[in-house]
């Protein structure tokens, strides 16, 4: 079990256990590749729909445990079966990182208490806790945590418009203004962006 040979499955494990801790600690302001809606088997992978760090985190965590352990059961390390066990055991840690990646992205991610994939977090504050907000264009989401009007602290991807000219940084407040399929969408609080949001809403 603890040959050398499986120097890459502890490899894969640590970064793995590394990536959980800190695209958890930090909230995550990850890629949201469109393509994985595009085409299913991507999706199915997990792309586009999870958090990308938080999906590289399961694949190379089951890849170290599948193969440390697939080698030690076998009996394998140094024999020509280690390259069969080692393409065998990515290609499962693949399948199955992306159905482990979603539950996990919706317990760290979104929301603590209830289903946060509605509209009542429109005109909510919240805080942000990712380094900033991405634009919408930008083919990214932040997080914010948010009270909703239960008072249950949510955690939601958001992004602000494209023509925002406040960029939210970590610990800014921000109104939650409109709810998309896969993200919010939000503004600084107080700031010209609010006011122009605000005023062209109430415009007849």
């Amino acid at each position: 079990m603890f040959d050398l040979a499986n120097l890459p499955y502890w490899i894969f494990l640590a970064a793995g256990i590394l990536l959980f801790v800190v695209s958890i600690s930090i909230g995550g302001e990850d890629d949201l590749d469109g393509d994985g809606f595009d085409i299913p088997i991507l999706g199915w992978l997990g792309i586009g729909q999870v958090p990308l760090m938080l999906l590289l985190a399961a694949d190379l965590s089951l890849w170290g445990l599948f193969g440390w352990v697939a080698t030690a059961a076998l009996g394998v390390p140094g024999s020509p079966l280690d390259l069969a066990v080692f393409v065998i055991s990515g290609g499962v840690s693949v399948f199955l990182g992306g159905a482990i990646a979603r539950p996990l992205g919706r317990l760290f991610f979104a929301s603590f208490s209830e289903d946060s994939s509605s509209d009542r977090l429109v005109g909510c504050l919240g805080t942000v806790n990712s380094p900033q907000l991405p634009r919408q264009t930008d083919r990214k989401v932040g997080q914010v945590d948010v009270v909703d009007p239960a008072k249950n602290l949510v955690t939601v991807n958001v992004v602000i418009p494209d023509d925002a000219e406040i960029v939210p940084q970590r610990g800014d407040t921000v109104l939650i203004v409109e709810h998309c399929p896969d993200y919010y969408l939000a503004i600084a609080h107080n700031s010209i962006d609010c006011d122009r949001w605000l005023g062209s809403t109430k415009a007849p």
